[in-house]
């Protein structure tokens, strides 16, 4: 293991106990789907726990993210050592427990049970429906002290519970080969997208596609880099570095890159009509929407109407649309200083002097374009007739 990582470019502190011996599991297959696993191992019960603060002391001022991912094996009896340290260093933690009480990962950002661990540490019993998973997730999040809690349910794919509410995602994968490592692969994508400082909502996202490719291969493969920039094209918002590699594509070929970015909550004829004329401006046409929480911000907390996943997922439905992602900032100049477009466009109701990164973008030789506003179409006003028609 530890020469598999170090070709892989992995650092690794291994904590060595000769007291135990590695776990090797069995795997009985037929045809490419698993039947069953036979796990030999010493019982962790008998042996002490095994003390990772010195361990975690020499690596955590340089950490973004903490995984403890939680087998039972002893090496996570005292958690809340181990989250007092990540707190005082404001190191974000990410729990993938493996058996209650939950409330010892108080103070953690994302508590990643699966199912069968979920009902366990709520009292057992089956769930009765929806309104009973719901109340059970949300008393354990309280309870637990976590700012998310992150269920993953087989193939009813993931629900994401949070101070905003509820999100459900649906199992990406079409075929199901094997499960191996799913759960591990969900939290291993989800700390890496959040420490390259992505939303929670984007990095749920990728850590529900990371899955689907797992569980579609046979065997324990990793996930790579090139098979989510692969999965995401076309299926809605793309993380950012694998726009950034698009672009640099697109723009290896000699075609012309337009950006634009906005909301579009609540897509209109308006919106259409205004992403087509941007895409006559050049080869490409790049849309960046703000994220959930960025919407909220600037909107406020009744938006947005529809989650940026979707929003994401209609948009590249659209002809005129090459490629979307979410930015979470409040503007989207990180994203443009980056992107370096030929053109940048925005809506009619803009002056030019108005137009954030206007600057920027002239100064890297590009040229920013205001277009033609559709009257009587908006957002608002269809919000407003939706309300009206409901009252």
């Amino acid at each position: 293991l530890e020469q598999l990582l170090d070709e892989a470019g992995v650092e690794c502190r291994l904590e060595r106990d000769a007291r135990r011996r590695t776990v090797t599991k069995l795997r009985v297959t037929s045809r490419g789907q698993q039947l069953l696993r036979l796990d030999f191992e010493d019982d962790p019960i008998s042996l002490p726990a095994i003390d990772l603060r010195d361990v975690l002391a020499g690596v955590l001022a340089d950490a973004s993210v903490l995984v403890l991912s939680d087998y039972d094996k002893g090496a996570l009896a005292d958690p809340e050592v181990l989250l007092a340290e990540a707190a005082a260093q404001q190191v974000p933690v990410i729990v993938d427990p493996k058996r209650g009480p939950f409330a010892r990962f108080r103070g953690a950002k994302v508590l990643k049970p699966n199912l069968h661990e979920f009902v366990a540490a709520t009292g057992g019993g089956a769930i009765l429906d929806d309104a009973d998973l719901a109340a059970r997730a949300h008393a354990l999040r309280d309870d637990a002290g976590v700012e998310a809690l992150l269920l993953t349910r087989g193939a009813a794919g993931m629900s994401l519970f949070t101070d905003a509410g509820r999100r459900d995602l649906a199992a990406e994968a079409r075929e199901v080969f094997d499960v191996t490592g799913a759960g591990d692969t969900v939290a291993a994508a989800l700390a890496a997208s959040l420490a390259g400082g992505e939303s929670l909502e984007s990095a749920v996202t990728l850590a529900n596609r990371a899955a689907g490719i797992a569980v579609a291969q046979t065997g324990t493969r990793p996930v790579t880099r090139r098979d989510l920039s692969e999965s995401v094209i076309g299926q809605g918002a793309l993380m950012r570095d694998a726009l950034l590699e698009q672009v640099a594509e697109a723009r290896a070929r000699g075609e012309r890159i337009v950006f634009t970015n906005g909301c579009f909550d609540l897509l209109h004829a308006g919106h259409v009509a205004y992403l087509q004329e941007a895409a006559a401006l050049g080869g490409r046409l790049v849309v960046a929407i703000n994220s959930d929480d960025s919407v909220r911000r600037l909107k406020g907390e009744d938006r947005p109407y529809v989650t940026a996943d979707d929003r994401a997922r209609v948009l590249t439905g659209l002809r005129a649309v090459d490629w979307v992602t979410v930015f979470d900032e409040d503007t989207p100049e990180a994203l443009l200083a980056q992107l370096r477009p030929d053109v940048l466009v925005k809506g009619g109701d803009y002056r030019l002097d108005e137009v954030v990164g206007s600057e920027l973008v002239r100064e890297q030789g590009g040229e920013v374009r205001v277009l033609g506003l559709q009257a009587g179409r908006s957002t608002s006003a269809l919000a407003a007739r939706v309300r009206d028609e409901d009252a």
